[in-house]
């Protein structure tokens, strides 16, 4: 089984609101999968978030990168609870390389 699939079946997987927003705009999106999605816990934002988000994006654009507002704020939530990100969005490398976070 893969990492996903792990976290799934062991209820350990957490999810950034950005990312519920993103996958709930599908329109063909299964009944059966919205509901499984809103069983998935959410991070909460921390004090001080939007500003640390919008000082992330910043520097990420200083340094010649072009981050996305929804990746920017799905990375910052992931560095304020101190957790990995499972992603296939290479995108999210400068915000490894950068700013420290983890990707699984």
């Amino acid at each position: 089984m893969d990492l996903l699939g792990d976290c799934l079946s062991q209820r350990s997987l957490v999810m950034a609101p950005v990312v519920l927003a993103e996958l709930l705009s599908d329109p063909l999106l299964p009944v059966q999968d919205e509901q499984d999605l809103l069983l998935i816990h959410l991070l909460e934002l921390q004090p001080g978030f939007w500003r640390r988000a919008g000082k992330l994006r910043a520097d990420l654009i200083r340094r010649g990168y072009r981050p996305k507002l929804a990746d920017t704020l799905i990375a910052q939530t992931c560095l304020d609870h101190k957790v990995g990100l499972l992603a296939r969005d290479r995108d999210f490398g400068a915000f490894a390389t950068w700013a420290g976070l983890k990707l699984l």
